[in-house]
């Protein structure tokens, strides 16, 4: 047999990320799952409870790794895999009544916000936006005063938010929109459980884009949802059911590969990207550097108390460069690395930088001269000597 979930839940997450979703120790089973290529399974009968009917509905090949991440963020069931990050996205907003309320981060995925501005535009949902990190603002947005107000449905957090490394009182917050009636879903994608569990915080649903740091190798599109409440699983599974927003075998089976190497891969990218922020910090031609890892940073001390890291996103803001602007210094810095990939997506083994706001779909708010860069697993003294050559073809 394989470990238990009481057996694994006993272990590390270093460890689980290894152990988990293995198949059956059995004489001359393989030692990893094995690719299921089939769109549907015998049966006859009405189908029963466990029974995988047809390739929409199940596939072997998604059980380990689903397995693996529901132990990973501490639930108490396994996660949900589907064909992107923005299915999953799709699949959780979904729980918002109709005629809801949604609270969001001003700041988050573009693809998130551009999706529930689409709902609010048709009239399905309404949609309220704020600054996650000022917490006695999203209680406002909540639970509005007033005899009329309408409280949220559900609370959307990232922390790190993307791109600007906002980090929420996640424990207060969830507390608050439960007590308004809200359920919450946290986007994990830039901490990974590795580094942050919001379900022991108090959350009702993770989400990740799959496609990023747990698969690890820029060479799949997957999104993932957990969640502990079996009624709201339920109805995540039959989201995906219907709609069809599954994921390939061939896909599930990369991702639980890579996520193997999520301990190793996440501890290396930390580690350089600590040293990274500290040194460009101190840069004369830096504008800002928002890394939560530097003391200095507005989310440092909340993210040091809800965090076991501080991930390996850091972000900064560009100062004009004689007649170049700052955001064109920043598309000059971008355009004169070498070891740095200038592309976007994040959390692979390669270290990946970008203007945001050359995506059309950007939020206006986030500036004009902002560049993200995904520290990957390279050498630290490498990658510093690239953003330093890129740097002097700025003067200065």
């Amino acid at each position: 047999m394989s470990l238990s979930h009481e057996q694994l839940a006993g272990l590390s997450a270093e460890t689980v990320v290894v152990a988990s979703g293995r198949p059956p120790r059995d004489r001359d089973q393989p030692v990893n799952p094995p690719i299921v290529l089939s769109s549907t399974y015998f049966g006859a009968g009405p189908l029963g409870d466990g029974d995988r009917g047809y390739g929409r509905y199940s596939n072997p090949t998604w059980d380990p790794f689903e397995e693996a991440l529901g132990q990973l963020e501490g639930a108490e069931l396994p996660g949900l895999l589907f064909a992107s990050g923005l299915a999953a996205v799709s699949s959780a907003l979904s729980l918002v009544p109709a005629g809801g309320v949604l609270v969001m981060p001003t700041h988050s995925y573009s693809g998130t916000l551009v999706m529930a501005a689409e709902l609010a535009q048709k009239g399905f949902i309404e949609l309220r936006t704020v600054d996650i990190a000022d917490t006695g603002a999203v209680k406002e947005a909540l639970a509005p005063a007033g005899p009329d107000a309408k409280a949220a449905a559900m609370l959307w957090l990232e922390s790190p938010t993307n791109p600007m490394l906002g980090i929420a009182d996640i424990p207060e917050l969830t507390k608050a929109a439960h007590a308004a009636g809200a359920m919450v879903v946290t986007d994990n994608t830039f901490s990974t459980p590795l580094v942050q569990q919001p379900l022991t915080l108090g959350s009702d649903v993770v989400l990740h884009s799959v496609t990023k740091y747990l698969a690890g190798h820029s060479d799949v599109v997957l999104g993932a949802l957990v969640t502990s409440n079996a009624d709201i699983r339920s109805a995540l599974l039959h989201h995906r059911t219907i709609h069809g927003a599954i994921a390939g075998p061939f896909e599930a089976w990369l991702a639980l590969r890579g996520l193997r190497t999520l301990a190793l891969r996440v501890e290396r990218s930390q580690e350089t990207a600590a040293v990274l922020a500290g040194r460009l910090s101190a840069d004369p031609r830096i504008e800002s550097v928002r890394f939560p890892g530097l003391p200095g940073d507005p989310g440092h001390h909340r993210a040091a108390s809800q965090m076991k890291g501080f991930g390996s996103i850091i972000c900064i803001q560009m100062k004009p460069a004689g007649a170049l602007t700052g955001a064109d210094a920043a598309d000059k810095l971008v355009g004169a690395v070498n070891l740095w990939l200038p592309a976007t997506s994040l959390g692979g083994v390669e270290s990946l930088i970008e203007r945001r706001r050359r995506h059309t779909a950007e939020p206006a708010s986030v500036p004009e001269n902002l560049i993200r860069l995904s520290v990957g697993v390279e050498n630290v003294e490498d990658l510093w000597a690239d953003l330093r050559q890129a740097l002097d073809t700025l003067g200065g």
